[in-house]
């Protein structure tokens, strides 16, 4: 296991978690980080300080904070691969580089994109990919839908969470109790 430093931050979507690896950020978690942070309130890393992994854990949590104010479509952190296995590491490559800001894309499509087979197997592999995504929001697997709705979501409250972003992204409309809340 890689160590990791970790980094947190309070959302409209609700807590999230970054932790880094000296690569660049590697996991993100809705929820409190999985190891304990002492004495800290979520808003400091826990880890060595100085260290590449604890200046990528705070640049991320600032990326965040801007993507959720609205002020910020791209991240600059770079994403850790290396834990991934490779079928993984390249369809989420694929999607972090192909699906900006905004877009979206079925996930029978982001298959074809990435030389599955055109069959429906194709699609559920991609949704399992999805789901097992260690840094969503940083690799937009919210923006992967279905053919026929928005699909899946495995991170947070689930759909609404994936409903809640596409709408800040400007991809789905606004519904009568979207609200921007606070972020920290």
């Amino acid at each position: 296991m890689i160590a990791l430093s970790w980094a947190c931050l309070h959302t409209p979507v609700g807590q999230m978690s970054v932790g880094c690896s000296q690569a660049g950020v590697a996991r993100v978690r809705y929820g409190s980080p999985t190891i304990p942070i002492r004495g800290e309130r979520g808003a400091a890393t826990r880890s060595n300080r100085g260290s590449a992994a604890a200046g990528f854990a705070e640049a991320i949590r600032a990326e965040l904070i801007e993507y959720f104010r609205g002020e910020r479509r791209v991240f600059d952190v770079p994403v850790d691969y290396s834990p991934m296995a490779e079928p993984q590491r390249t369809v989420l490559t694929l999607l972090a580089e192909t699906v900006g800001y905004g877009e979206t894309i079925s996930y029978g499509a982001l298959a074809r994109r990435a030389g599955l087979p055109v069959d429906p197997a194709s699609a559920r592999i991609v949704g399992t990919i999805m789901a097992a995504n260690p840094v969503p929001v940083i690799v937009p697997c919210h923006r992967v839908l279905a053919r026929d709705g928005l699909g899946g979501y495995s991170g947070g409250a689930g759909v609404e969470v994936k409903r809640w972003l596409l709408i800040l992204e400007g991809s789905q409309p606004q519904t009568l109790d979207w609200d921007a809340g606070g972020i920290s």
